[in-house]
């Protein structure tokens, strides 16, 4: 069953790349007593989430921020050192929370897994974004297969 608007966010553990190496951090402390902004991409490394997904919420981290975000959150089924060199890769610094979910558990238990296993890539996530406030979804919004429009940084704002 996929997650939907008024449901709340599962209660998981998922990993961090930090400045003294992988932390490990639980749902409750992403999301509880907070508006965040979680978005999916289906890797990292990968053609549209390096070109335009993630580099979309880096720039409008400022907006997000204005608007009462207090954390915009970017998770993938990678490893959380992938997720760290990505981060690095794309300048992100502070301004979004990069999330691992290595074996694909918070985003099964979100009911928005991917099965890439025929073309080589595993379980991924769909692509997605996310607001939750207070651990309680308020807006969501999942993409077509291949598509890359409601859950962009632009149209996430416009949410708000």
């Amino acid at each position: 069953m996929t997650i939907k608007v008024g449901d709340s966010i599962p209660s998981m553990k998922l990993m961090t790349p930090g400045a003294d190496g992988p932390k490990e951090i639980s749902t409750e402390e992403v999301f509880g007593g907070k508006k965040v902004v979680l978005f999916a991409v289906p890797g990292a490394f990968t053609p549209t989430c390096s070109a335009k997904h993630l580099p979309g919420f880096v720039q409008e981290a400022a907006a997000f921020h204005a608007k009462g975000v207090d954390t915009v959150a970017c998770i993938s089924v990678n490893d959380v050192f992938v997720m760290g060199a990505w981060g690095k890769d794309q300048g992100v610094g502070d301004s979004v929370l990069m999330l691992a979910d290595g074996s694909a558990a918070f985003t099964k238990a979100l009911g928005l897994e991917l099965d890439l296993i025929a073309r080589g890539l595993g379980v991924r996530s769909q692509r997605f974004a996310l607001v939750a406030v207070d651990g309680k979804v308020t807006h969501l919004a999942v993409e077509a297969p291949g598509g890359f429009d409601v859950s962009r940084a632009e149209a996430v704002l416009a949410a708000l």
